[in-house]
C-alpha cells in the first residue's frame, strides 16, 4: 500500500525539514512500514529535495522504503526552459516519484492532456513513477465520473504508450470539487470510481496502482481500502501525528485479515 503526502506551497524549508524528520522518525519504527505493508512517500518542494532525501537516508526511513517525490517536471531532458526541472535531474537527487496533472497545475498553469502525457514519458523514460493526477471535474454519478476519469488517464498515457514505455504509474484519483473540501467524497463514490480504474489500468502495460486523494485524512482508509492501492495526503497530514494514525489503521486492515 502506498500512502504519503504533497506538501504543496504550505511549507518552506525548515518546516519542510521539521514535518520530515517526525514523519521519517515514525516510517523508520512503525511495523507497517517495516513489514513491507506500507510504502510511504513525501512529496516536497524542488528546492528541499535534497534535504528530505538526506532527512531520510540519517532516520533510517529510506532504508525502510520511505520515497521521495517531485511536484512536476518538464517533458524534455535538457535545453533551454528556464525555471524547469528535468526528469533526468530529479532522478540523480534520487527522486522516485513525480506529481503530474494536478488539477490546480491545469487551472492555474494551463496544463493539458498533452502536456501532461509529455511529462508522462519523460518520467517513465527515466525510472520516476508518475502520480497521475486525475478526477472529475463536479460532483455527480459515478459512472459518468469513471467513465470521465479513463477518458483522462487513457489520454495521460498516450504517449508513453506509443513509445511502448513500461514501468510504475500511480494512479492519483482526486475528484477536481472534493480538493480542499472540508469532507473527501463519499465512500461508496471513491470505491466504485477507483475500482473502475484499478480494472482498467490493470488491462495496461503499466505496473499500475491507484490511490485515492482530494481531502484524505484519518479515518477513510478503513472505508476504502478494498478498492484502492493507498491515499494521498494533503493537508489533513501536516500533523505527522495524523500520518502515523493512517498507518496503524494500513497496519490494522492487514491484521483484521
Amino acid at each position: 500500500m502506498l500512502i504519503g503526502s504533497s506538501l504543496k506551497m504550505y511549507f518552506g524549508r525548515a518546516r519542510t525539514l521539521e514535518w520530515t524528520r517526525a514523519v521519517a522518525a515514525i516510517c523508520a519504527e512503525h511495523p507497517a512500514v517495516r513489514r513491507g505493508l506500507v510504502e510511504p512517500f513525501v512529496i516536497p518542494t524542488f528546492p528541499s529535495i535534497p534535504d528530505v532525501v538526506t532527512v531520510l537516508q540519517e532516520t533510517g526511513a529510506a532504508d525502510a522504503g520511505m520515497l521521495v517525490g517531485a511536484q512536476d517536471l518538464h517533458w524534455e531532458d535538457a535545453g533551454a526552459f528556464t525555471g524547469e526541472v528535468s526528469a533526468p535531474e530529479l532522478a540523480e537527487h534520487g527522486v522516485a516519484l513525480a506529481e503530474i496533472g494536478h488539477a490546480e497545475r491545469r487551472r492555474m498553469f494551463g496544463e493539458t492532456d498533452a502536456t501532461v502525457a509529455r511529462k508522462v514519458a519523460a518520467a517513465l523514460r527515466h525510472g520516476i513513477a508518475p502520480v497521475l493526477c486525475i478526477g472529475e471535474e463536479a460532483a455527480g454519478d459515478h459512472r459518468a465520473a469513471a467513465a470521465a476519469c479513463i477518458a483522462q488517464l487513457d489520454a495521460s498515457v498516450a504517449l508513453a504508450v506509443r513509445e511502448g514505455l513500461t514501468g510504475r504509474l500511480v494512479v492519483a484519483y482526486e475528484p477536481v470539487w472534493a480538493i480542499g473540501a472540508p469532507e473527501p467524497a463519499g465512500e461508496e463514490h471513491i470505491r466504485a470510481v477507483a475500482g473502475a480504474l484499478r480494472a482498467h489500468a490493470a488491462a495496461g502495460p503499466f505496473d499500475a496502482q491507484v490511490i485515492y486523494g482530494g481531502s484524505a485524512g484519518p479515518g477513510l482508509l478503513p472505508r476504502i481500502a478494498d478498492s484502492v492501492d493507498g491515499m494521498f495526503l494533503g493537508r489533513f497530514a501536516h500533523d505527522p501525528a495524523a500520518f502515523g494514525a493512517i498507518l496503524d489503521e494500513a497496519l490494522a486492515l492487514e491484521e483484521d485479515r
